[in-house]
């Protein structure tokens, strides 16, 4: 799974979120908004396809901030994975499918999803967060994430990775 840094609103001046925008959890019922948010994402080659069933199913992964349409101006998937006691590596999270709408980006959005993801995988207990991207990474370097291997990461999503996408896999130690 792969997490892209936006490029399509680059250009725009960083600034802080509105006090109003607020982070909550998906639910089943914003498949189809999470579907309609990705799809630039998906047409430029940033992000994989997914079919809406799968953000139906996947939705307690979701963090979302709502635009006051009823759409969505950002989302960011965070998928746990269990202890490998194996490899003697603790729980793990994995940031995917991060996507802020085109007219949102610049505005703090991003930055807003990725500290409440944080928080989240804190609160998890999580040793460490990893992410692909196949963009700069700014946002995540930014927050404290760093190039690293993706034989650190959970072996099922470093098995999962394209290697024709040219992905990043940054981390950020908890």
């Amino acid at each position: 799974m792969t997490t892209a840094t936006p490029r399509l609103g680059a250009l725009l001046p960083r600034t802080s979120p509105p006090a109003s925008l607020t982070v909550r959890s998906a639910s089943a019922g914003d498949a189809r908004a999470l579907e309609a948010l990705s799809r630039p994402f998906v047409r430029t080659g940033a992000l994989r396809a997914r079919p809406r069933s799968l953000y139906a199913a996947d939705a307690a992964d979701f963090l979302v901030v709502d635009a006051p349409d009823g759409t969505l101006d950002g989302c960011l998937g965070l998928r746990v994975h269990a202890a490998d006691t194996v490899a003697g590596r603790g729980p793990m999270g994995i940031l995917y499918n991060f996507c802020v709408a085109p007219h949102r980006q610049g505005h703090g959005v991003g930055g807003l999803l990725l500290r409440a993801a944080l928080a989240r995988a804190t609160a998890q207990s999580l040793d460490a967060l990893f992410t692909a991207t196949t963009g700069g990474g700014e946002l995540f370097r930014r927050h404290g994430f760093a190039l690293a291997s993706a034989r650190l990461a959970p072996a099922a999503w470093a098995n999962s990775l394209d290697p024709r996408r040219n992905s990043q896999v940054l981390a950020h130690v908890l």
